[in-house]
């Protein structure tokens, strides 16, 4: 077996859904009221900031009052000895790795406790609502929206992704649906370097068959299994 040094994780809604977190496919959950081209594009913020902004600030309140599972505090961990390189790349926009400890994160998407001024460009940490339009912290013009990269924007910091990636040795993919690109495409990106692939989900996603092995389950018993399985072996 190849010595494993570096490891890029990526980590989606399914590490987040057992701490009661909604994903997108939610039946009766938040994103099933509204339609998504309605509150998670540029296109709907622009036609109608108030629906935008007020569906937000839900999400923002509601992840304030969830704490991290078993699967984030695993992450953690391994997070915390690993002696090689090792990145969590995350499509969440909660803060659940964070507070579990983690902190080799990248938040490709965005993070729900930040809020970004289109006006000064500026980032700043928010846990407040957003509906009565506060001012930024940094310029003082009323031009805050969430820090959350929508439906038709690019994913933050991908030249980081892709550099981890062409180093990694290991590349593991965690609670994803394998649909939303550029994401769902890391597999095919880690198999075109010969890296190997794993994938760690409830069931199997659209891009199963380019993993080299699945193992399916909920992530708050695959993920400290498969931990306690690397931390053995390293």
């Amino acid at each position: 077996m190849p010595i494993i040094k570096n490891i890029v994780i990526l980590t989606g809604a399914g590490v987040s859904a057992e701490s009661g977190i909604d994903t997108f496919r939610s039946a009766g959950g938040l994103w099933e009221q509204h339609r998504v081209e309605d509150v998670a594009t540029p296109e709907g913020f622009a036609r109608d900031p108030e629906l935008v902004l007020r569906f937000y600030d839900m999400r923002r309140a509601a992840i304030q009052t969830k704490a991290p599972n078993a699967a984030h505090h695993a992450l953690a961990r391994l997070d915390a000895v690993w002696p090689g390189e090792l990145l969590i790349v995350t499509q969440n926009v909660d803060d659940l790795h964070e507070r579990a400890g983690a902190q080799r994160v990248l938040h490709m998407h965005g993070e729900h406790l930040k809020a970004w001024c289109t006006a000064c460009d500026a980032r700043s940490p928010w846990t407040a609502p957003l509906i009565d339009r506060p001012p930024c912290p940094a310029c003082g013009t009323s031009a805050l929206r969430p820090d959350v990269v929508w439906f038709g924007e690019m994913p933050y910091r991908m030249d980081e992704i892709y550099a981890a990636l062409r180093e990694a040795d290991l590349f593991v993919s965690i609670g994803t649906s394998g649909a939303v690109y550029p994401a769902a495409g890391f597999v095919r990106g880690a198999r075109d370097l010969g890296i190997p692939t794993l994938e760690l989900n409830l069931e199997r996603s659209q891009g199963s068959a380019w993993f080299d092995q699945t193992r399916l389950g909920p992530a708050t018993e695959l993920v400290p299994a498969w931990v306690d399985e690397v931390l053995g072996d390293s």
